[in-house]
């Protein structure tokens, strides 16, 4: 891709999020909105490939479905209320399409179907922004409304989130679809909580979007796409298959890792709120998503013997160290120590 081009598209995602979280006006919140969409879309598509232009296509009707969505919410609230003020989404029905709009826009069951396929359909460092950076506009919509939002709804939707994420996850071999059910079942985590510690849902977020940043890197500085890559990948970059099992131990939420926190924390919070039952059953369907990260882990530190495999070999090169890499690894490992700290921030 031309570097002109791909200028214009990272300023117009950037643009298109600084309006969306910065805005009061839903009109200008589904303005944002749009131009993260339009800008995304020749990133996802940019190789040409069949399978990437059909990702870019089940994107696009996607989002403008979800958009449409959105708008439909905020007028019929405008209709009733006479405010178009975000905070004063008031009326029940608006309330219930909006937690629906921002369901497809971010993948939340029963609106996922779309995320695994266009995440497998997109380059690496593509599935790097849908899976982060696309999602930070939607959860601040949910953060300024968490107020007015229906908890019965988002704690289903969370529950089915977390459950379906760990149990579709189970028996993927393509890295990507993996990491896309690991996103569906953070998501879960932090749709449980948004109405009852909406400050907890964005430290979560945060948490998620370093850790995630730091397994897709990783695997893009390894150009690992499947589970038979990342097989061999020990003999070639043992360093980076060290910190990749950590990091990905850390996604699962593994004590002492920096993981283990938003977990705890949203735990705790849920029985602050007297609800051990939900908690009890999202710590417990969190253990299917454990199972593909461990078998993750153990994928990028077994070392096989030389032999016979379908997949090209590559040659053992000493790269440079990637600072961006390294702060990223160690903020995702070392930061449950430092909690108070950020509990104090937050």
């Amino acid at each position: 891709m031309n570097p002109q081009a791909k200028v214009i598209f990272t300023t117009s995602l950037l643009l298109g999020t600084t309006i969306t979280i910065s805005s009061n006006h839903w009109i200008l919140a589904w303005t944002g909105l749009e131009i993260n969409t339009l800008a995304i879309l020749p990133l996802i598509s940019k190789s040409h490939h069949p399978r990437a232009v059909e990702a870019a296509t089940k994107y696009f009707l996607v989002q403008a479905a979800a958009s449409a969505l959105v708008l439909f919410s905020s007028m019929t609230n405008a209709w009733h209320t006479g405010q178009w003020d975000i905070t004063q989404l008031t009326h029940p029905t608006s309330c219930l399409i909006l937690t629906s709009a921002i369901a497809i826009k971010l993948g939340l069951v029963p609106f996922h179907f779309w995320f695994p396929e266009v995440l497998q359909g997109s380059p690496l460092t593509t599935g790097l922004l849908l899976s982060t950076a696309m999602k930070f506009p939607p959860i601040t919509l949910l953060f300024m409304t968490s107020q007015s939002l229906n908890s019965t709804l988002l704690t289903t939707m969370a529950i089915m989130s977390t459950a379906l994420g760990g149990w579709m996850g189970l028996n993927q071999t393509q890295t990507r679809k993996i990491l896309a059910f690991s996103s569906i079942s953070h998501l879960g985590w932090m749709a449980i909580i948004i109405t009852y510690s909406p400050k907890l849902a964005l430290l979560n977020f945060y948490l998620y979007t370093l850790m995630t940043a730091a397994v897709f890197l990783t695997m893009n500085s390894m150009k690992v796409l499947k589970l038979s890559t990342l097989m061999t990948s020990w003999t070639k970059s043992p360093a980076l298959s060290t910190t990749l099992l950590l990091t990905l131990l850390s996604l699962a939420g593994l004590p002492p890792l920096t993981g283990f926190l938003p977990k705890w924390l949203i735990i705790q919070e849920l029985t602050k709120q007297e609800m051990p039952l939900m908690a009890t059953m999202i710590s417990l369907l969190s253990l299917l998503s454990l199972f593909f990260y461990l078998r993750l882990a153990y994928c990028s530190t077994i070392t096989l013997p030389p032999h016979t495999t379908n997949h090209m070999k590559r040659w053992h090169v000493h790269k440079p160290v990637n600072t961006q890499m390294a702060i990223l690894t160690t903020l995702s490992i070392m930061l449950l120590p430092i909690s108070p700290i950020i509990l104090t921030i937050m």
